[in-house]
This record gives C-alpha cells, sequence and structure tokens, in this order.
C-alpha cells in the first residue's frame, strides 16, 4: 500500500490529535523522551521547522514503544476508541519505509479497530473478506480485495484452527506459528490492501477460537477442581505448571479465576498460556489417577470381604489420610508454545 503524502497543516494537526496518547502510553512504560514542545503547547500554526521536529518525536517514540506496551495500553486506556485507533493506522501506514515492529503494530491495530467498529453479535459466517474490507475502508479505503494465491494457506489453517478441541491441541497444531511465517515472509506484501484485509479477518477469528478454547479450558480445570476437592484431595504436584510440588487446590481455584481476567484481553503463546495449558494436564492426570484409585480400592474391598484372614484384608487397605495426588513425570510432556507473542495471531 502506497503512503499517501499530504501538507504540513494536516501533518501537524493529525500530529495534535495523537500527541495525547503517545504521551499517556510514554508515561504508562516510563518512556524516556523529552516532550516536544510544541506538540505540548498544542500551536496551531507552528513554523516548518516545528513540525519536523514533531515527525522525528514520533519516530523515536515508535522505536521504543514495544508491541506489547501498545496493546496494554489500548485494550485498558480510555483514549484508544476508533478514531484513536484509525489515527494510529493511518500514521504507522504512512511511513516510507516499515520495520517487523511496525508490521505486528499494524495488524494489531487492524484488529483492534475491527473488533471496535464490528457489531459484537457478528457471527463468525458473517465475517467475509468483503464485510472487513468494507469495515475497514475508512482506513484502507476502497481497494480491490482479490485474494492472492500466496494467502490461500489461510483458509486452510483457519479451519485446522476451528477443529481443535482444546488449547493444546491448538498449541501443538502450530497454527499461531503457521500463520506468523506466513505474515512475516510477506514482507512489503503484507501492505496490500488484500493481505490486510485477509490477515485481519484471519485474526479477529483466531481470537474467537482462542477464547473459545480458553474458556473451555478453564472451566475443565475449574471443574476438575472441585472434583478432586469432593474426593478428599486438597494439593496437586503442580510442577509441571511451574507451581509447587504440593499446591493447594483452594490456591489453584484462585489462580484460575485471575487466569479469567489476564486472558480477557488478547490471546498470545506466552508463558501463562503454557502453565494453563499444562495445569489442565497436570488436574487431567490427577482425575485419572484418582479414578483408578477409586477403583482399586473399591476392587479390594471387595477382596478383603471375599477372605477368612484379616491379614490379606489389611493389605489392600487404602489410607483416607493420603489425599496427594502427585504426577509420577514432574517435568511433564505436556503441549509447551513458543514465547513469541502473537500481537494479532
Amino acid at each position: 500500500m502506497t503512503s499517501p503524502s499530504i501538507d504540513l497543516a494536516t501533518e501537524w494537526k493529525d500530529a495534535l490529535q495523537l500527541y495525547p496518547l503517545y504521551a499517556a502510553l510514554g508515561r504508562e512504560f516510563v518512556i524516556e523522551l523529552p516532550a516536544c514542545n510544541d506538540l505540548e503547547a498544542g500551536q496551531n500554526t507552528p513554523p516548518q521547522e516545528s513540525v519536523e521536529q514533531a515527525r522525528q518525536w514520533f519516530l523515536d517514540m515508535d522505536q521504543r514503544i514495544q508491541v506489547y506496551q501498545l496493546r496494554q495500553f489500548l485494550q485498558t486506556s480510555a483514549l484508544a476508541g476508533e478514531d484513536a485507533l484509525r489515527n494510529l493506522l493511518q500514521h504507522h501506514l504512512r511511513k516510507p519505509q516499515h520495520s517487523d515492529t511496525d508490521r505486528d503494530k499494524v495488524d494489531f491495530l487492524l484488529v483492534q479497530y475491527f473488533s471496535l467498529a464490528a457489531p459484537s453479535r457478528l457471527e463468525d459466517g458473517d465475517v467475509d473478506v468483503q464485510y472487513v474490507a468494507q469495515t475497514l475502508e475508512p482506513v484502507l479505503g476502497t481497494a480491490d480485495v482479490t485474494i492472492p494465491d500466496w494467502l490461500a494457506p489461510l483458509a486452510d489453517l483457519m479451519t485446522e484452527a476451528n477443529a481443535c478441541k482444546s488449547l493444546s491441541e491448538l498449541l501443538s497444531s502450530k497454527v499461531l506459528e503457521k500463520s506468523r511465517k506466513l505474515k512475516t515472509s510477506s514482507e512489503e506484501n503484507y501492505y496490500t490492501p488484500a493481505a490486510m484485509v485477509s490477515f485481519t479477518r484471519f485474526s479477529f477469528l483466531m481470537r474467537r477460537v482462542f477464547f473459545r478454547l480458553m474458556h473451555g479450558d478453564l472451566n475443565a480445570i475449574s471443574d476438575g477442581l472441585r472434583e478432586l476437592e469432593s474426593r478428599g484431595v486438597e494439593t496437586l504436584d503442580c510442577r509441571r505448571a511451574q507451581f509447587s510440588a504440593e499446591e493447594p487446590i483452594a490456591r489453584l481455584r484462585m489462580i484460575c479465576q485471575s487466569w479469567k481476567v489476564m486472558f480477557h484481553a488478547e490471546y498470545s503463546s506466552g508463558q501463562p498460556l503454557r502453565m494453563l495449558v499444562d495445569l489442565r494436564n497436570v488436574i487431567d492426570h490427577a482425575l485419572e489417577k484418582n479414578q483408578k484409585g477409586t477403583k482399586k480400592a473399591k476392587a479390594a474391598a471387595a477382596g478383603a470381604q471375599s477372605q477368612s484372614t484379616p491379614s490379606d484384608a489389611a493389605e489392600f487397605e487404602v489410607s483416607h489420610q493420603t489425599a496427594d495426588w502427585s504426577e509420577t513425570d514432574p517435568q511433564g510432556n505436556g503441549s509447551k508454545a513458543n514465547d513469541e507473542d502473537s500481537s494479532g495471531s
């Protein structure tokens, strides 16, 4: 996508609109860069030198602002409305040259803008390329969105993601990594309208897949903890999920509640997500082991009743004091994800 040239007056007007957001972002993450005095003063008709200084100030800020910081800020700040997102997108798209970080920021901003602009009850089937292109028109303009052949794998990846029944399956499928590889290999082709629309659609639908699977895993963990607790289990060996060897179930329940809040904003394949996946593996294993232990105890009790000697019965006695169902393999073989953050997909 070519970067349209704008006159100095328009550039300054856009800079004045962006400055409060950048200034707030800088304060939020303690980004050490002196304020731009003319923008701070809000001059209406600055000299060309001031416009050029402001342009450099934004470039310097862009180099310091990380993708995760932009994401975190825009998902919690009252300044992050549709207008602000549109201004941010136009600011990044107008750059004559784009870094990988610029691409990741644009990718996130497009999905965030579409999420705000689209109806909340939008069905997945209605999120076709034409609809996404129409929603993004205020940013990308009217353009041909005929999908080139190199973007065809996105449809297969989406089908694969929709077939996953858990986050472990999703991470094992490497769908996020494959989509990111396709994105990074596109280089400047990413900035064609067809590519940006296609990746926005894919990332938006992937968000929905992620949240569906995430809520499913959290509910499975909560149900599993409740079931184990009802069977008298008080602690679990959660070293596989990077917790302690005797983690109280009550604390695990509190952690799950905090995860529901933490994962609400955005999906990624970083450390907390791996811990969630591994914790479900721990609990599934504990439930299975507990069930086997219960069956064994029942069989032992039945066998004891059929024996005439008390010593035989004692051989199969199960102590009710032993309620700590430990992992046989503390390291585990659970699914692991890359630490790479998926800003959009």
